[in-house]
């Protein structure tokens, strides 16, 4: 038996601590993130959906399920919705008939890219509350501890995801003239001058 280092308070502290600042940081994230998607009708698991879909680009409803941190008849029941508003579609795959797939369409891809081409961090309580740090440290907090929590709590694969999907982000956009571009969008308009 593994001998504990700490003490009973010590761990009490820092859940009730971890627990508060998170709270907090939810409920500021949660409220910018409903402001950034509500023009487009979404709610916060629709576009996480559209998100996880639009990397893993065919994911089970149980991958989303797992890398959303959504119960599976969550995922299931706001894929549906975007499925009747015809920006994902479900399939069963041939080798594997028991599981459920989604794909983004080309309006849920739209949207999704419209999304990012529009974000405003003025609009962003958390990056707001952040630029002090970037301004006198140079750079934004890291977030290596965060993620090692989170690594310790769901595992390697959904990190894997976690940091593929920003990856995905960081290949296909770039930003011009202060705006997020998609780079095949940009792509596009070179070949057209």
């Amino acid at each position: 038996m593994q001998e504990k280092n700490y003490s009973i308070k010590e761990a009490m502290l820092f859940s009730h601590r971890v627990a508060q600042l998170s709270k907090a940081l939810w409920k500021s994230i949660e409220k910018d993130w409903q402001n950034w998607i509500k023009p487009y009708d979404l709610n916060i698991n629709e576009h996480h959906i559209l998100w996880i879909a639009y990397h893993l680009n065919g994911a089970s409803i149980s991958d989303v399920a797992k890398f959303g941190v959504m119960h599976v008849s969550t995922a299931f029941n706001f894929s549906k919705k975007l499925e009747e508003r015809k920006l994902l579609v479900f399939s069963k795959k041939e080798n594997d008939k028991r599981n459920t797939y989604i794909q983004i369409t080309e309006e849920g891809e739209k949207i999704l890219l419209d999304l990012m081409e529009n974000y405003d961090p003025t609009n962003n309580a958390v990056f707001e509350a952040s630029l002090p740090l970037h301004n006198l440290y140079g750079k934004f907090p890291e977030m290596i501890e965060i993620m090692a929590i989170i690594r310790n709590i769901y595992g390697d694969d959904f990190m894997k995801i976690f940091e593929s999907s920003f990856s995905n982000i960081k290949a296909k956009i770039s930003e011009s003239d202060g705006k997020i571009v998609h780079t095949q969008q940009q792509e596009q308009e070179v070949e057209t001058v």
